[in-house]
């Protein structure tokens, strides 16, 4: 009994479950250099052609290597001049105490970026305002009426070093 090939696209698209082959690790770089590139600038680039190139995007992004694609915008040209480390101490930490705080700070537009943290402080958050005043407000009528709050410890960035990187790759084997 002969047994039956797979189907080119599926070995193509990196049916092998979630390992990345060098292809896929090549347009993950380029994507993250440039993610408005077409599918055939993409394969041009990587030395794939189209159809295969634009299946394993599209595995990618249905695996969940690939989350989104988004411009970035230079914050200080919109008018948002103040950057600042926000730590938050929440009262109690567990589940139950910490869900409604990280449902309303995911609420917040101005929040850019919050993680749990390990030693003091349970979050830490990056937040954007236009000037100090206006962070002052969001703090004092916002972020310090948010559930289950202790305490709040603040940071601002005088200089950006390096803004925006990109995911490091080289630990990928391809």
């Amino acid at each position: 009994m002969r047994k039956a090939a797979a189907a080119p696209e599926a070995e193509e698209a990196g049916a092998q479950g979630e390992s990345l082959d060098r292809w896929h690790i090549a347009i993950l770089a380029e994507l993250q250099r440039d993610a408005r590139l077409s599918n055939a600038e993409l394969a041009a680039r990587i030395g794939l052609s189209a159809a295969p190139t634009w299946r394993r995007v599209r595995w990618l992004e249905e695996q969940g290597f690939i989350t989104g694609y988004r411009a970035e915008i230079d914050r200080r040209k919109v008018g948002l001049g103040v950057l600042a480390f926000v730590r938050l101490d929440a009262d109690r930490n567990n589940g139950a105490s910490t869900k409604p705080l990280e449902d309303a700070i995911r609420e917040l537009p101005e929040v850019i970026s919050c993680h749990y943290i390990s030693g003091a402080g349970t979050f830490e958050l990056q937040v954007l305002a236009t000037d100090l005043d206006a962070f002052s407000r969001f703090s004092i009528d916002t972020l310090l009426n948010l559930p289950n709050v202790k305490d709040m410890h603040t940071s601002f960035s005088l200089g950006e070093v390096k803004a925006g990187g990109m995911t490091p790759l080289a630990q990928l084997k391809g």
